[in-house]
């Protein structure tokens, strides 16, 4: 989102942070995205800029009544309230707000970080099974149906949270699932203020090993980084990070390939 929608998104984040009163806000945030989805109609007049403000909010509390906690109406009500360049930005931004909800239980359990290694693999899963990347993608499959084989794949391997995030991700909304699923790490990733880095290697590190690498990483980027750790036999020995729009490969298999290229001339 840019320019009124990114500024009221930070509202209605902040209005997420104030409204940790249920467990289930999270999981209500995602039933409002589904039924703005749902209803344009609803969604075009709850973005209307024309609208005074306080009426929107009311409306989006009358819409709700006593089906979502009180936290969710005032995360809706913000929304409501704020100001946005299209109208299914609304939607998309309480989709983040829900997202951002779940990260924020995940933390207050002390499971950040499993959440953020979760979702990695998750999206790694998918993407390694051809037919099950197939179902998840083909927008003609049911979303509900999607969720329920994501909840018997992955539903007693993962936490809750991850398993919620994943199947909010498969109804794709702003795109690939595995986008949707990269956007919703980020969320996790940011709350730390953390950056997300996937280390290729031949073997598994061990955890001294992990937070050494951690460590140097964090020290040349100026904050703390989460690795999420590939292993790939191919890469024969050494060490690929691949850290935002930057990847620095220092495995044998790039050395040796480029030393092929040269004797090639």
């Amino acid at each position: 989102m840019r320019g009124i929608s990114a500024r009221s998104l930070e509202g209605v984040l902040s209005a997420v942070e104030s409204a940790q009163d249920s467990a289930d806000l999270g999981t209500q945030l995602f039933g409002v995205v589904s039924l703005l989805d749902a209803n344009p109609a609803l969604r075009r007049v709850l973005t209307d800029p024309s609208t005074e403000s306080d009426a929107k909010a009311g409306l989006a509390s009358r819409v709700l009544g006593s089906q979502v906690g009180p936290g969710t109406v005032d995360v809706v009500r913000a929304a409501a309230a704020a100001r946005w360049n299209a109208g299914r930005d609304l939607a998309d931004a309480l989709e983040t707000a829900g997202a951002s909800a779940v990260v924020a239980r995940a933390d207050a359990a002390g499971s950040l970080e499993q959440l953020e290694t979760e979702l990695f693999e998750i999206g790694r899963a998918v993407a390694a099974d051809v037919e099950l990347r197939g179902v998840v993608a083909d927008r003609s499959y049911p979303a509900q149906a999607k969720a329920t084989l994501l909840a018997t794949l992955f539903g007693s391997k993962v936490s809750t949270e991850a398993l919620e995030l994943a199947q909010q991700a498969v109804v794709a909304r702003t795109g690939s699932f595995e986008k949707v699923l990269t956007a919703f790490g980020e969320v996790a990733a940011q709350r730390r203020d953390r950056a997300v880095a996937v280390v290729r290697v031949a073997y598994d590190l061990s955890d001294d090993e992990r937070t050494r690498l951690a460590s140097a990483l964090a020290a040349k980027y100026g904050r703390d980084v989460h690795l999420n750790v590939v292993v790939d036999p191919s890469v024969v020995g050494g060490i690929a990070v691949s850290l935002g729009g930057e990847v620095v490969d220092g495995t044998m298999s790039s050395r040796l390939e480029a030393a092929r290229r040269r004797l090639a001339g």
